[in-house]
């Protein structure tokens, strides 16, 4: 028998709340955006178009008259350009000023008829009209679902509610925007140095010219040129040996010990890179955090259209889900976004705190990260009033109670864009899990279970070896290739990314679960864990991996323990998710449960440590090989 949606209590549902039922809802739904016109589409086009036009494009050489030095007009069209691929996805008004940038960036730096003269330069301009016009429909669409959202909310608006006024963002973007500009102005200014340094020696240095009489390679893999200038030999490294072949004429500046090419004077593009990297990071934070301040307060300035909708948390994606009010099973979403609670306490509005300050905040990021992990009960239909225009990168709040039993109701504001809940070739949402992996009843489950006295123990089955195996490939065969360099950077990443490899490779050969009498002994790569059963609240398969939720403790997760999509694809039933559902029968059927205590044999043994002296002993042959 279906539950009735959480009721939100009559005197929080304001007078002359409009129901947004279903036939308005699809009108609004009708109204999203077209297939050709999915960022996706763009985004594809825009990558193999720019692709494309930088393998084509010529580069230019480096001459005396125009030496390879700093770019930073060229190198400031890519920091405008990277974050407009992201604003294509996300922010369409920005998007649209990205690519005029882009535009005006390339033809002020090489001329128009240069910049846009080859085919591959005019497919991306092609490319570019395309994405124009899907974001320009796209913000035509949005107009249209603000239009059809007024007119099913009528004349009645009322001011938010008084916690939703205090709720402010943009902060951490603010900060982490200072702090990756601040990173990028470091490396300009390093940069910098570099150019003054060399400007300063070469205006007291003398200048010759001189014939290429060698290239070979150095002893770091550099390419190095051996120039024959009034009688002495000089060496250089250079990035572009394609320039200057064997025989050529340079020009190169000397003073005493010091020389160097004029055609490629200094290095500083490790600096570029820096400076690249700081600037995009600090550009998309700060646009966002000026656009999430600027909507908020927006959403804050006045009265505000309210409708009467259902809400539901998605239970594998932690978004909110608004569904018609007519539709109290929640079969046809119509809108989704992620959402924060706020708090109703009058002092914030006089300190004026971001979201996410303050203790509170840890309690909402534990509940966000329960349900972004997938753990915990499946979260309730519940009336609720939505304040705002819902349309395509909106920003609402909404009113709530989050279960029967609570006397308060609950305000959240969205932390992200309002999306339309149209179906798509990736379609998130309550329907998709159901249609693609649906979850077996506690009833169907027991019943081809049957009671035992010896404890009943899971163990990685045939597909989670097989994962486990090639990642051990993965990580063999990585090991060698970042030890046949010798010492360099490169071992930086093999420092972050074997301890996560070391850790999987364990687990998905020898994970194992055994149940007994008085819980359950989980064996990961590093322990086994006792969880009693008076502890466990849930036990899901999320992410190729088997989680347990304990009631105070953290909870207890191993992954990966297969990989569900391939399975699925196969035609197999995942064997991880077997094992979740009968361990979730053992919980709610206590009659099932083991009669006996596992002895120590069957408890399992992590073997990651074992695995980290092997890793140890396999690089150690590595070096003596090389």
């Amino acid at each position: 028998m279906p539950k009735h949606p959480v009721p939100l209590p009559a005197e929080h549902i304001p007078p002359g709340t409009a129901d947004w039922r279903t036939p308005d809802a699809q009108r609004w739904l009708a109204a999203a955006p077209a297939r050709w016109a999915h960022p996706l589409w763009a985004l594809l086009a825009l990558a193999v178009s720019l692709v494309w036009d930088v393998a084509a494009a010529p580069v230019a050489p480096c001459t005396s008259a125009e030496p390879c030095g700093t770019d930073w007009p060229g190198l400031g069209t890519v920091v405008v350009l990277v974050p407009t691929l992201y604003w294509v996805w996300r922010q369409p008004r920005l998007a649209l000023a990205g690519l005029a940038a882009v535009l005006t960036g390339l033809a002020v730096e090489d001329g128009f008829t240069a910049a846009f003269g080859q085919p591959s330069a005019l497919t991306f301009l092609v490319a570019v009209a395309f994405t124009t016009t899907g974001l320009v429909h796209r913000l035509a669409v949005a107009g249209r679902q603000r239009s059809l959202a007024l007119e099913a909310a009528g004349p009645v608006a009322q001011p938010l509610p008084a916690a939703a006024r205090t709720f402010h963002r943009g902060r951490i973007s603010f900060v982490l925007a200072v702090l990756s500009l601040a990173v990028a102005g470091f490396g300009f200014w390093q940069a910098q140095q570099v150019v003054h340094a060399y400007e300063e020696r070469a205006a007291g240095a003398t200048e010759l010219s001189g014939r290429v009489t060698a290239l070979d390679r150095g002893d770091e893999d550099a390419d190095v040129l051996t120039v024959t200038a009034d009688g002495l030999t000089h060496r250089f490294e250079t990035a572009y040996p394609e320039d200057f072949p064997v025989g050529s004429r340079v020009d190169i500046v000397v003073d005493g010990d010091w020389a160097a090419l004029v055609a490629e004077p200094y290095d500083v593009f490790g600096w570029e890179l820096l400076v690249l990297g700081g600037s995009v990071a600090g550009l998309v934070f700060l646009v966002n955090g000026v656009a999430g301040r600027t909507r908020s307060e927006r959403l804050r300035r006045g009265p505000l259209p309210v409708l009467h909708v259902l809400v539901r948390e998605g239970h594998d994606d932690g978004r909110t889900w608004v569904f018609a009010a007519d539709d109290p099973e929640g079969l046809r979403p119509i809108l989704h976004f992620h959402s924060l609670y706020v708090s109703e306490d009058e002092d914030d509005e006089e300190d004026g705190r971001d979201a996410g300050d303050g203790p509170a905040a840890g309690v909402e990021l534990d509940r966000l990260t329960e349900i972004l992990r997938g753990g915990g009960p499946t979260p309730p239909l519940r009336e609720a009033v939505l304040y705002g225009v819902p349309y395509a990168g909106a920003e609402v709040a909404f009113v709530s109670r989050d279960d029967a039993d609570d006397a308060e109701v609950a305000v959240e504001c969205s932390v992200t864009a309002v999306k339309p809940a149209v179906r798509g070739w990736v379609e998130r949402g309550p329907q998709r899990r159901g249609r693609e992996s649906p979850q077996r009843s506690v009833d169907e489950v027991a019943t081809g279970m049957t009671l035992t006295a010896g404890p009943r123990v899971w163990r990685a089955h045939g597909f989670s070896r097989a994962v486990g195996l090639g990642l051990l490939l993965v990580q063999g065969g990585g090991t060698w290739a970042a030890l046949d360099e010798g010492p360099s950077w490169t071992w930086l990443w093999l420092a972050v990314g074997l301890p996560w490899l070391v850790t999987a490779v364990s687990t998905a050969l020898t994970w194992r679960i055994t149940a007994d009498r008085d819980g359950l002994w989980v064996t990961g790569a590093w322990r086994v864990r006792r969880v009693p059963w008076n502890v466990i609240t849930s036990v899901r398969h999320s992410d190729d991996g088997v989680r347990v939720g304990r009631a105070k403790d953290s909870p207890v997760e191993i992954s990966p323990t297969g990989w569900a999509w391939l399975e699925r694809r196969l035609g197999r039933e995942p064997g991880a998710e077997r094992v979740a559902e009968e361990v979730r029968a053992l919980l709610l059927r206590p009659e099932l449960r083991p009669l006996e205590e596992a002895p120590v044999g069957q408890q399992g043994m992590p073997v990651g440590p074992p695995l980290v002296a092997l890793t140890v002993l396999w690089g150690a042959a590595v070096l003596l090989l090389l």
